[in-house]
């Protein structure tokens, strides 16, 4: 008959073995139990791991959408603010030029008011949000439009050019004061208008791109989210305040300060509902960012609850896991300094 020796000190080291294994398992439990989710989806989904990892992707994907969306929603939301007091400055400028035809107005309020409207539109239009400015198109880290009323602005010197190549003589010449109603036209619609309204007007006005920014706000759909300083409504406005408020200076003939504030109020009524154009368009843009919000946070709460279903783990039953493990980590405890106590001496 044969004989088997088996000595403490094995018995002791699968005991270690054993309570390493445990003690594996008991981190993975214990985080089961915080997450309330499975610790090794792959070992326990098998061949079903591999769609819950595609959803987790997509889910993040559709969460970084949503942080996009909420940028743009913000950039739109602001735009439509800045787009609004616009709106308020070009009609408060209007009715300020509409007086002025009728003869209502004197020329010194009416030059003032010019004045602080070129600056307040030329200051909404360079408006910046986090860094970035709204009316630069995808420009958005260039100031938009340069400051007329800047010593040494371009667009200063482009105009003085503009009138002193057309007429021949500066704004501050005494043959100035002979403008006629006829000239003055001629020089709006041949010069000004075709300047401001062509490639001009970025050579010296405007650092704003024509081209505004794309956003992707579903994983299939796109949408505008800012506007352009480029905007004919823009330039019209640029152009109404900035002639106004320099040629005021020269002292015109009654007849000839009549045809320019009536050109000037054709150009600011036709600016006012080009701006109601491009704050229609915005609010469409901000409608279609929210609607798509909306379905993607749908979206992600589908698949956060498929996912949940595959990799979701009962909290009562992992606790109930745990707590069966912590005891048998105990037991095993015991056992291991009960065996470590066994020595032959003591036995003898």
């Amino acid at each position: 008959m044969k004989t088997s020796f088996i000595s403490s000190n094995a018995i002791a080291q699968t005991m270690r073995n054993h309570m390493m294994r445990m003690q594996v398992e008991l981190v993975q439990r214990q985080q089961e139990v915080t997450t309330q989710r499975l610790a090794d989806p792959g070992k326990t989904l098998g061949a079903r791991a591999g769609f819950s990892f595609s959803m987790a992707r997509d889910i993040e994907r559709l969460e970084n959408l949503l942080d996009s969306n909420g940028l743009a929603a913000n950039r739109l939301s602001a735009t439509q603010n800045a787009l609004e007091q616009f709106s308020n400055v070009s009609q408060d400028l209007l009715s300020t030029l509409t007086a002025a035809v009728s003869g209502v107005s004197d020329t010194s309020i009416v030059r003032a008011a010019a004045t602080r409207s070129l600056e307040s539109v030329t200051s909404i239009l360079n408006t910046n949000m986090n860094g970035e400015y709204l009316f630069a198109g995808i420009n958005t880290d260039v100031k938009p439009v340069n400051e007329f009323t800047a010593p040494g602005s371009p667009n200063q010197a482009q105009f003085d050019n503009y009138f002193q190549t057309h007429f021949g003589f500066t704004q501050t010449d005494p043959a100035a004061a002979n403008i006629t109603a006829a000239q003055m036209n001629d020089f709006i619609d041949n010069t000004l208008i075709p300047g401001f309204m062509g490639t001009d007007w970025q050579a010296a006005w405007s650092n704003a791109s024509d081209e505004t920014i794309t956003s992707r706000i579903t994983l299939n759909e796109t949408a505008q989210t800012s506007t352009t300083a480029n905007s004919i409504g823009m330039r019209k406005v640029a152009l109404a305040t900035a002639m106004t408020s320099d040629l005021l200076k020269i002292p015109l003939s009654e007849e000839t300060q009549k045809a320019l504030y009536t050109k000037a109020t054709s150009l600011v009524g036709e600016a006012v509902a080009d701006v109601a154009r491009i704050q229609s368009e915005v609010g469409v843009s901000e409608i279609r960012v929210k609607d798509a919000t909306d379905r993607v946070e749908a979206q992600i709460d589908l698949s956060k609850l498929f996912v949940n279903e595959m990799e979701g783990v009962d909290p009562y039953e992992a606790s109930t896991k745990l707590n069966e493990l912590l005891t048998q980590i105990e037991t095993s405890y015991a056992l291991t300094a009960r065996i470590q106590q066994l020595s032959l001496l003591r036995h003898l």
